[in-house]
């Protein structure tokens, strides 16, 4: 009941991402995906929208849970807030069709440093914080040129093919207040409840079925989310930010 019922018309932010969990699939312990939407309604108030449990993290299969959130009521996404799954951005606008969609840059710098050897990457993520941190789009592709062209961009030429391959999902934060802008740098909001959930899993060792984890998982999340009643103030704090830019599309569904 609770994964298939109502949910709100728009969400202002949804998180979208994956933790990995082991269940024993004819005979043999696998490490399978769980998939988890976590949505910010307009009054700040956090909400995991529903759990997701398949094989390997796909864009397939987000396609098939944004058309379930769209049979469950959902009409529009403003920002969706997602990890850098190729394909995953198509795989929202083909039913969100209006929704932004941004990679998180903390994903992105930890993709970058992987590039990197190890007594580089301080050095490296230093350097590719003047691109996320520049005030103004341009400022941001100068930022990136720089990099390209510094010693890191010489030695390391795939993480800049990396940010310019994601670049027109890092963009659109250029765009917003420094209060948003802090928000959406970063999916800690849904990584903070996974790190709550793997406290819970990693004492199980493995399951023996898909519902034995689904039922653990929603027992917990069930007690994680009575902790968010209040909701988050830097959450409520950017919701006039998101009336403004969004207008009616924020608006029409008070």
């Amino acid at each position: 009941a609770w994964q298939q019922r109502p949910l709100e018309r728009m969400y202002p932010v949804v998180i979208f991402d994956a933790l990995r969990v082991k269940i024993r699939d004819e005979g043999t312990v696998r490490n399978k995906a769980v998939y988890l939407a976590l949505g910010v309604d307009r009054e700040g108030h956090k909400e995991v929208l529903g759990l997701w449990i398949e094989q390997t993290e796909g864009a397939g299969f987000w396609l098939r849970v944004m058309s379930e959130l769209k049979a469950r009521g959902v009409d529009d996404i403003l920002v969706a807030l997602v990890d850098g799954l190729v394909g995953f951005p198509d795989a929202i606008t083909t039913v969100f069709p209006q929704a932004q969609v941004h990679h998180c840059v903390v994903h992105l710098v930890r993709q970058s440093l992987a590039y990197a050897n190890w007594k580089d990457r301080k050095a490296v993520s230093g350097t590719l914080r003047a691109i996320y941190r520049a005030p103004t789009e341009a400022a941001a592709v100068q930022a990136l040129d720089a990099f390209a062209a510094g010693p890191w961009g010489t030695k390391y030429p795939a993480i800049t093919a990396l940010w310019r391959r994601h670049w027109p999902h890092v963009v659109p934060v250029f765009a917003y207040p420094p209060e948003i802008r802090r928000l959406l740098y970063t999916t800690n909001a849904i990584e903070s409840l996974h790190m709550q959930l793997r406290k819970i899993v990693k004492t199980r060792g493995h399951f023996p079925t898909d519902e034995a984890a689904a039922k653990l998982l929603y027992l917990a999340l069930r007690n994680i989310q009575a902790k968010w009643k209040r909701g988050n103030h830097a959450w409520k704090a950017a919701m006039p930010y998101l009336g403004m830019l969004f207008g009616t599309r924020f608006s029409d569904h008070a």
